[in-house]
């Protein structure tokens, strides 16, 4: 029988790792971000999956620290790009006029703003790992 807890975690790793992965193919130019939540929903989504199956028992404790460290890779990836100082998922263009310039530069490298959906299910994702992480040390298991 999978855990509420489980379930959660699961569900948590199924959306987030999905909306990356959605998020990452409706970019028109894949910068370092782009590629970064790409390769993270991958993951996630994976992990999440692997919730549901009796695969989890391998993963042990990690279950809960690993979606901590999904999370704040999530949440560091959209503090560069929200700020400019990675390559993001622009449009080759610097994120038309709102960036500043008409494309006169690398494309990809002013910021376009935080995605809040992103943020949101990373934070989100991080409560969930440190409620695995908690929950695992309470009981010893998940």
């Amino acid at each position: 029988m999978v855990s509420n807890t489980r379930l959660y975690g699961a569900a948590i790793g199924v959306v987030s790792g999905g909306y990356s992965l959605w998020s990452a193919s409706t970019a028109t130019a894949m910068g370092t971000s782009g590629w970064l939540m790409a390769l993270l929903g991958v993951v996630v989504l994976v992990h999440g999956v692997v919730l549901l199956t009796e695969y989890a028992d391998r993963l042990g404790d990690a279950s809960g620290p690993l979606m901590i460290g999904y999370a704040v890779l999530m949440l560091l990836n959209q503090a560069l790009f929200g700020t400019g100082i990675t390559g993001g998922m622009g449009n080759g263009m610097n994120g038309g006029m709102g960036g500043g310039t008409m494309g006169g530069t690398t494309g990809g490298t002013m910021g376009m703003g935080w995605d809040a959906g992103m943020v949101a299910l990373a934070v989100l994702m991080l409560l969930s790992g440190v409620i695995m992480t908690q929950h695992t040390a309470d009981d010893g298991r998940m």
